[in-house]
């Protein structure tokens, strides 16, 4: 897809356009910590994968599993608090956005902004998935059972 610059030149089809408006200066020890995303995703991710150890555990029940099924629960729920710990830190410039802005405003993401369902959906996707998943394996698990 590349071509030679001077032959469009030449040509008179290439375009002069002016440079970009820079973008805003931060200090670069600002970041919003948040993610842009609302409180309900965050709930709805963790209840997902909290939901996926939950089936897995029941469905294979053992004395032996409760150990590494409460280390995985421990390391979902740290996994997720440390990012809440982040935005209530003291001093923190950006705050969580509410549902309702959330709905208003999608998110921003590298690429462009994100309308709230798309966004909703790509946070969601792998979680949900995750889920039915484990209720596929323990479906089949109690059918072969």
């Amino acid at each position: 897809m590349s071509n030679i610059v001077h032959d469009f030149i030449a040509a008179g089809e290439a375009r002069i356009v002016d440079l970009p408006a820079p973008e805003p200066v931060r200090d670069p020890h600002v970041v919003d910590r948040s993610f842009g995303l609302p409180r309900a995703l965050y709930g709805a991710t963790v209840g997902c994968y909290l939901g996926f150890v939950a089936i897995l555990g029941t469905a294979f029940a053992n004395p032996e599993m409760v150990l590494p099924a409460a280390i995985f629960a421990l390391f979902i729920i740290a996994g997720f608090w440390v990012p809440t710990l982040w935005v209530r830190l003291k001093d923190n410039p950006t705050a969580q956005p509410t549902l309702g802005d959330f709905s208003l405003r999608g998110v921003m993401t590298h690429t462009g902004r994100l309308a709230p369902r798309d966004a909703t959906i790509q946070v969601l996707i792998l979680p949900v998935l995750l889920v039915i998943w484990g209720l596929a394996v323990a479906l089949i698990a109690a059918i072969v059972a």
